[in-house]
């Protein structure tokens, strides 16, 4: 399995999915295409926190009045199946890793995991 979880209107997300060779790996555009339940949980089993998976940033925190402090686990994975603005994004997943999200050391281990210098 090789995924990569992303928001084609996320421009970041763009920057950083044109860096790498993607022809063998499935695509998926979240707000087309939500992820399922069971992707959630492929994910859960290799973060072992559904926290890591969800993005603070997500415009629907405010407009939905959330507290982010105030949020378990049980509600993160709510929320994450809920929304595709919950997702931290983008998301690389394959058999036995996972990359999460947009910041620099996450960016720099796709690189080194895809072999690509800066």
């Amino acid at each position: 399995m090789k995924k990569v979880f992303y928001l084609n209107t996320c421009d970041t997300c763009r920057k950083i999915l044109a860096q790498f060779d993607l022809t063998d790996w499935e695509l998926r555009e979240i707000k087309k295409e939500p992820i399922t339940k069971e992707e959630l949980t492929a994910m859960y089993k290799k973060t072992k926190s559904y926290e890591a998976l969800f993005s603070k940033k997500s415009t629907q925190i405010k407009l939905r009045g959330l507290d982010a402090k105030s949020l378990e686990e049980k509600d993160f994975k709510d929320l994450l199946l809920d929304h595709y603005t919950f997702l931290k994004r983008p998301v690389f997943i394959t058999d036995s890793e996972i990359f999460v999200g947009n910041d620099k050391k996450n960016v720099e281990a796709l690189r080194e995991f895809f072999g690509v210098s800066e």
